[in-house]
């Protein structure tokens, strides 16, 4: 192999890191999975809990994500509130939860303009080492995926909700969205799932999220050098290759802990 084509971890160009889940980890959340791409370990927790809808989407519910990049998973980060990375990876997480429609908020209303389910995703990075967008998407996914929620039913005469933990029912899953995140090298070398040290090194780096369908959810592409149309479209052709990798790992994964 030629020297210049190996990457510092001995990787090729286009060749993934080693990716690994685990779902329903954490017994108290809802739903959870622990995701890992290389050494970037992400674990995402969802918590249900119940409330009113908005007054303006009386039959929907709500979805909250939140990433965190706590200092203990890696030297770059500080304590304290959340820094810029950390709340540019929620925002992220949040666009890509409304625009691949992985669920319809109408599926988490309970009662109209009464009562809806909230589920708060957690994602927390135990280790960075590169790309925790990638492994924060698939953490989120697969911790979907996992979520068992009680009935619910509204008790006609005192109009009080009744939770019947006994009958669970898995969340229904729409869409999967996948995210595949490269370095850009100077708009002519791409890299795909970047390591730390790459990512410092790259002049820019572009997210690009598909779902089963082979549709576009997002480019997400924060400043840096710019991308020629072919380029993106060799991005989009990856990504809809990779996609098919991780939801046969999450498929494989999920049959595995079935209840027998």
């Amino acid at each position: 192999m030629q020297k210049e084509n190996c990457r510092p971890d001995g990787r090729e160009l286009g060749e993934f890191r080693a990716t690994t889940v685990n779902i329903g980890s954490i017994t108290t959340a809802d739903g959870s999975a622990l995701v890992k791409l290389g050494n970037t370990t992400v674990i995402c927790g969802v918590k249900a809990e119940l409330a009113a809808p908005a007054l303006d989407s009386a039959n929907k519910g709500y979805i909250v994500p939140n990433v965190e990049l706590p200092s203990l998973c890696s030297t770059r980060f500080r304590s304290g509130p959340p820094g810029e990375e950390a709340q540019a990876a929620s925002q992220f997480i949040a666009d890509v939860i409304e625009n691949s429609q992985i669920i319809a908020k109408e599926d988490l209303c309970i009662a109209d303009g009464k009562l809806a389910w909230v589920l708060y995703c957690d994602i927390i990075c135990l280790d960075y080492d590169g790309n925790i967008l990638d492994a924060s998407t698939f953490a989120l996914l697969a911790a979907l995926k996992n979520v068992q929620l009680p009935s619910v039913t509204i008790n006609e005469e005192t109009g009080l909700s009744e939770v019947n933990l006994k009958q669970k029912n898995p969340l229904v899953i729409r869409k999967h969205p996948v995210a595949t995140s490269f370095a850009i090298f100077d708009d002519t070398l791409l890299i795909v799932d970047p390591t730390a040290e790459e990512e410092d090194l790259a002049t820019g780096t572009v997210t690009v999220v598909t779902d089963e369908d082979d549709r576009l959810c997002s480019v997400h592409k924060p400043g840096g050098s710019p991308l020629t149309g072919a380029k993106l479209q060799d991005c989009i052709s990856r990504a809809i290759t990779r996609h098919k990798e991780v939801k046969k790992l999450i498929d494989k994964v999920i049959k595995s802990i079935k209840p027998k």
